[in-house]
């Protein structure tokens, strides 16, 4: 297990991690939504975005993307759920920033979950256009 700063040779290891674990969080998107999403991560996020991937042994199974103090994602493979990852991954962030804000699906239970249990408050409620659906901002302080 590492936790190291993202390479361009993760690209497709990361996108396949988003990928299973978005149809598990986010079941209420559609197919066209995530396939324009995915294009969008490799595009326009991971460059601007400090992305941070949980390695085992050679395998990406999780990473946190920051940008400032933003989570702009933060994704775990499912077979690697609930055994630590996303919280080491967060915490590998904490130790860097003042603080985190976030956006997450409220439809997004499983998210919800994790932010609850790390602490993340909620501060506002708005509409994420490009999905219509209803997004929570949270921040950790």
């Amino acid at each position: 297990m590492t936790i190291r700063p993202y390479t361009d040779g993760d690209l497709e290891e990361l996108l396949g991690v988003w990928y299973r674990a978005s149809l598990i969080a986010h079941p209420f998107l559609s197919d066209e939504f995530l396939t324009n999403e995915r294009q969008e991560i490799s595009a326009r996020w991971l460059p601007m975005a400090e992305t941070t991937v949980y390695d085992v042994d050679g395998h990406v199974v999780g990473f946190i993307a920051l940008i400032g103090n933003e989570v702009g994602a933060i994704f775990v493979d499912p077979d690697h759920q609930s055994t630590g990852v996303g919280r080491a991954l967060m915490n590998h962030a904490r130790e860097s920033r003042p603080f985190l804000e976030l956006s997450v699906f409220e439809a997004n239970a499983i998210g919800r979950r994790f932010y609850d249990a790390y602490g993340f408050e909620f501060v506002d409620r708005h509409i994420h256009e490009a999905s219509g659906e209803t997004e929570l901002r949270l921040r950790l302080g």
